[in-house]
C-alpha cells in the first residue's frame, strides 16, 4: 500500500511540474561507424580514402562531453592537388553525360540520405552537438529534399540553361552550424549541372561529410566527382588560391569572406559568399504575440543560436513590449538544455569551448553597456559546452551585441514607435541576410518587408528553408544565392562570354601641335562632368584632352577627381525614388532617351567618327544598335519580374528582383556609345542609380549624352557621369562604402583591383577580366545575362492559414 501511494505520489507530480524524463536516441551504430575508423579518417579523393600526403592528423571532439571523437587527416597542399587533378578529370567526363544520367545519380543521393537518414543525424548530433529533433527532423529531411530537387534541374537542364554550361571545378567550404546540410546545399546544385567538387569541412564538424562521401561511393557516385579534403583554415586557404578551381563557395564568416574576396581577386573565379548576419525580428503591436514568442523560440534558440540567419535583434513596437517581453521569458523557463541525443531537449551543445568563450564574452560587454540580462533558470547539463537561453533586453541600437554577430543563443531587443523607425532599426546594420515581420496586416508586413535590407524575409514565421527557394544575403553577409534557379546559375557560365580574347591595349595617339591663322576660330567648349541632373565642373579644374587616332585636338573633359565621384553618389543616394518608380515608368523613359537619341543620330555618328577614326557606317551601327539597346531595356523593364514559388508548406515565398542601389560603372574604352548604353540602361531600368566613368580614350559620346538625359525626364541623380581616368576613379569606387556594386570593364589589372578592393564593405562585382566583349553580338552583350547581375533576389515567405 505505501509503495503504491508513494508511486500515485509521482504520477501526480509529473502532471503538476509537466517536466519531461530522458528519452536518450540509440547511438550503437554511429558508434560502430566510429570504431570502424578508429586508426582515424583519411581524405577522400578519387574515390577511396588516402591519408594525408604530409602524414599530420588533427583531433575533434564531442562538443556535449569534451571527449575525443575521431582523429582526421590534416590536407596539405599535395592533398589538394591531389583532390583537385581528380576532380578536374572526372568532372570532363561528368559534363558530357546526358542530364538525364546525372539526374539519376542525384536521385541515387537522395534515396541514399533516406536510406541512412538515422545513422547520419545521430553522427551529426554527437559531432556538432545539436539536438537530435533538429538533425532527424530539419537537418536530414532537407538535405535529401536538395537532391531531389536538384536531380530535377539536371533533368531539364538542356532545355533551362541551354545558353550555359558548368563552370568546371568547384571549391567548397562549408561551416560547422549546419555540416551536413550545407554540404548538401553546395554539392546537389554542383553535380546537377555537370561540375565536380572538392569540399573543405569544417574542422569541428568533419563526420557527415566523411559518412556522406562513404556511403556516395557505396551508391554508385563515379570517383572524383565528390573529394572531401579535411584540415584546419589553412587547409581552405589552399583550395582558395588554387590555379586549377573555378569556383569557390563558401559559408562562414564575414571576416573570412572579405580575405576571400581579396584571394581571388584577378583569378578569374566564381565566387559566392554566404557570410554573418544579425537578422532582426520585428513584432508589431497587432502581432500574434504568442506566435511571436514561440518564433523567437525557433530564431534564436534553434541550433543554440549558431545560425547566420538567426532573428537575433529583436525589434519590438512600445505598446506591448512590457507583455511581450513577460511572455518570453516565462517561455525561456521552460526551455530544456539537454544532451544532444536526448529527443526531449530544446538546446543542445554549443560547438567548442572557444565559441562557448566567445559568447560567454559578448554577453559580458552588453551588460557592461548597459543591457539588462535575463536567462533561464534551467538545469544545465555537466561538463561539456553548455550555455543558457539568454535574452539582453534595453540595448542600444549602436551597441556591441546589436551590431556584432554573437552565434549563440542570445537574443538583444529594443523598441521601436513607428513603422517607419522599425525599419531604420533593422537597416542599421553593415549585415542584411534575413529578417522577420510579425503582424495580423498582411499590407503593413508586405510594405515593410519590401523596404528591408535583406534577402530573406519571413512573415509570422522564422528559419524556413527549402531547395526550391534562393537563400542569401546583401552588404556584409555576401552574396550569390542557393536553391532554386537563381541558385543554379552560380555554377553554370554563359556560352557566349566563352570565347572571349583578351582585349587590346587602348593607345592614344600624341596630341599633334597646330598653329592657327586669322580666320574666326570655333567657341572653346570643355565638357563638365554630369552630377545629380546638372553639368558641374571638376573640383579641381583640371581637363584632359581628347584626341582622334591621328593626333588631332577632338575636345576636352573635365578631369574627375576623389571628391567628384564622392558628390556623384551622394547625388545618386538622393535619387532613390527611382527604384520605387513603377516598372512602366521606367520601360517609357528608356524609350524616351532612344528617340531622343535617334534624334541626334548623326550627330553622334559624327562625333564617333572623329574620336574613334571609325568608318561612317560603323559609327552609324553602333548608334543604331545603341538605340536598339536602348528598346530592348525599355521593353525588359517591366517584364523582368519575380516568381511564386510553392514550398512544401501552406505558403508562398515571393522571388522579387530587387534593384542593387548605387552602381558604380567603369566603361570599357571600345564602343564608347553601345559599351556605356550596355552596362548603364540595364541596371536603370531595373531601379539602380550609376555612377558611370565613361570610356577613358572617347569620353565626349558620354558628356554629348547627358544632352539626351536632360531632354528625356530622367530624374536628377538617376544617371552621374564623371569623365577621368578608369583605374584612378575605379579605385575611388571601390572603396566607397555607399557605392553597393561595380561593374568594371577594361584591363585584366582594372578587374583585379575592383575585385580586391571591393572587399571592404563586399560590394558586387561585375568584371571582364580583361577580355573584350563583342558589343553588337546581342547574346554576349545584353539581355538576362546583364539584368540578373543588376538586381537581387529577395525571398518574402508568406504562410497562411490559421
Amino acid at each position: 500500500m505505501m509503495t503504491m501511494t508513494a508511486a500515485i505520489s509521482d504520477v501526480a507530480k509529473y502532471f503538476d511540474d509537466m517536466s519531461y524524463g530522458p528519452a536518450p536516441e540509440a547511438d550503437n551504430e554511429a558508434r560502430a561507424w566510429l570504431a570502424r575508423h578508429a586508426s582515424g579518417f583519411g581524405h577522400f579523393i578519387n574515390g577511396a580514402f588516402v591519408p594525408s600526403a604530409s602524414g599530420k592528423s588533427f583531433d575533434t571532439f564531442e562538443p556535449a562531453t569534451g571527449k575525443l571523437l575521431a582523429r582526421l587527416s590534416l590536407g596539405d597542399k599535395t592533398d589538394i592537388d591531389s583532390a583537385v587533378s581528380s576532380a578536374r578529370k572526372a568532372q570532363v567526363q561528368w559534363a558530357k553525360l546526358p542530364g538525364h544520367a546525372r539526374a539519376r545519380h542525384l536521385y541515387g543521393l537522395a534515396r541514399m540520405i533516406q536510406r541512412h537518414a538515422r545513422l547520419i543525424a545521430v553522427v551529426e548530433a554527437i559531432d556538432n552537438g545539436k539536438p537530435i529533433r533538429e538533425t532527424r527532423d530539419i537537418d536530414v529531411p532537407l538535405a535529401a529534399r536538395h537532391f531531389y530537387h536538384h536531380a530535377g534541374w539536371a533533368q531539364i537542364q538542356d532545355t533551362e540553361f541551354a545558353d550555359h554550361v558548368p563552370v568546371g571545378v568547384v571549391g567548397q567550404i562549408i561551416p560547422w552550424n549546419f555540416p551536413f546540410l550545407m554540404l548538401s546545399w553546395k554539392l546537389a546544385p554542383a553535380l546537377a549541372l555537370g561540375n565536380a567538387v572538392v569540399l573543405k569541412p569544417a574542422e569541428f564538424t568533419s563526420l557527415t561529410a566523411l559518412l556522406f562521401a562513404e556511403l556516395a561511393s557505396a551508391a554508385g557516385l563515379p570517383a572524383g566527382l565528390i573529394n572531401i579534403v579535411t584540415g584546419e583554415g589553412e587547409t581552405g586557404a589552399l583550395l582558395v588560391d588554387h590555379p586549377d578551381v573555378d569556383k569557390i563557395a563558401f559559408t562562414g564568416s564575414t571576416d573570412v569572406g572579405r580575405i576571400i574576396r581579396e584571394r581571388t581577386a584577378g583569378s578569374g573565379k566564381s565566387l559566392t559568399l554566404e557570410l554573418g548576419g544579425k537578422s532582426p525580428f520585428i513584432v508589431f503591436d497587432d502581432a500574434d504575440l504568442d506566435g511571436a514568442v514561440e518564433g523567437v523560440v525557433d530564431a534564436i534558440w534553434f541550433n543554440q543560436g549558431q545560425v547566420c540567419c538567426a532573428g537575433s535583434r529583436i525589434l519590438v513596437q512600445e505598446g506591448v513590449s512590457a507583455l511581450f517581453h513577460e511572455r518570453l521569458k516565462r517561455r525561456m523557463q521552460t526551455l530544456r538544455v539537454g544532451q544532444p541525443l536526448d529527443k526531449c531537449i530544446d538546446m543542445g551543445a554549443i560547438v567548442a569551448p572557444v565559441q562557448l568563450s566567445r559568447i560567454e564574452s559578448l554577453v559580458k560587454k552588453g551588460v557592461a553597456e548597459g543591457a539588462t540580462l535575463h536567462q533561464a533558470q534551467i538545469d544545465m547539463p555537466k561538463g561539456g559546452s553548455f550555455y543558457p537561453p539568454t535574452l539582453l533586453s534595453g540595448v542600444q541600437p549602436t551597441s556591441t551585441v546589436a551590431t556584432e554577430e554573437i552565434f549563440g543563443p542570445v537574443a538583444v531587443s529594443m523598441t521601436f514607435r513607428t513603422p517607419e523607425e522599425a525599419i531604420q532599426l533593422a537597416n542599421h546594420s553593415r549585415y542584411g541576410l534575413a529578417a522577420s515581420v510579425w503582424s495580423e496586416t498582411i499590407g503593413l508586413a508586405l510594405n515593410v518587408a519590401a523596404k528591408l535590407a535583406a534577402g530573406v524575409v519571413w512573415v509570422n514565421a522564422t528559419n524556413l528553408f527549402d531547395a526550391a527557394v534562393g537563400f542569401g544575403g546583401k552588404r556584409e553577409s555576401g552574396f550569390g544565392r542557393e536553391g532554386g534557379r537563381e541558385g543554379c546559375y552560380e555554377y553554370l557560365k554563359p556560352k557566349a562570354w566563352l570565347g572571349r580574347k583578351t582585349r587590346a591595349t587602348a593607345l592614344v595617339a600624341p596630341l599633334k601641335t597646330t598653329t592657327g591663322d586669322f580666320s574666326l576660330p570655333t567657341i572653346d567648349r570643355t565638357a563638365k562632368l554630369f552630377i545629380g541632373g546638372k553639368q558641374a565642373r571638376p573640383d579641381g579644374n583640371y581637363s584632359r584632352p581628347v584626341v582622334s587616332p591621328k593626333g588631332k585636338l577632338v575636345g576636352e573633359v573635365g578631369e574627375g577627381s576623389r571628391k567628384d565621384i564622392r558628390n556623384a553618389v551622394v547625388a545618386a543616394h538622393a535619387a532613390s525614388g527611382w527604384a520605387g518608380a513603377t516598372a512602366h515608368n521606367r520601360a517609357q523613359i528608356l524609350y524616351y532617351i532612344a528617340e531622343n537619341l535617334s534624334g541626334r543620330a548623326d550627330a553622334f555618328a559624327e562625333r564617333l567618327v572623329a574620336m574613334t577614326g571609325a568608318s561612317a557606317s560603323v559609327a552609324k551601327a553602333e548608334v543604331e544598335a545603341s538605340i536598339a539597346r536602348l528598346f530592348t531595356y525599355g521593353a525588359w523593364a517591366d517584364k523582368y519580374e519575380g516568381v511564386v514559388h510553392q514550398p512544401p508548406l501552406r505558403g508562398v515565398a515571393l522571388a522579387m528582383p530587387e534593384a542593387l542601389g548605387v552602381v558604380g560603372v567603369i566603361c570599357p574604352p571600345e564602343a564608347p556609345l553601345l559599351g556605356l548604353i550596355s552596362l548603364v540602361a540595364p541596371l536603370i531600368a531595373v531601379g539602380n542609380r550609376v555612377v558611370v566613368v565613361p570610356s577613358e580614350p572617347h569620353p565626349l559620346a558620354a558628356t554629348d549624352f547627358y544632352a539626351i538625359l536632360e531632354t528625356s525626364d530622367v530624374p536628377a541623380g538617376v544617371v552621374n557621369i564623371v569623365t577621368g581616368s578608369a583605374d584612378e576613379l575605379a579605385k575611388t569606387l571601390a572603396t566607397h562604402n555607399d557605392v553597393d556594386a561595380l561593374w568594371a570593364f577594361g584591363t585584366a589589372e582594372l578587374s583585379t583591383m575592383v575585385e580586391r578592393l571591393s572587399a571592404g564593405n563586399l560590394k558586387r562585382t561585375f568584371v571582364d577580366q580583361g577580355k573584350a566583349t563583342d558589343w553588337m553580338d546581342r547574346t554576349a552583350a545584353e539581355g538576362t545575362l546583364y539584368l540578373r547581375r543588376a538586381t537581387d533576389i529577395k525571398n518574402i515567405w508568406i504562410p497562411y492559414g490559421e
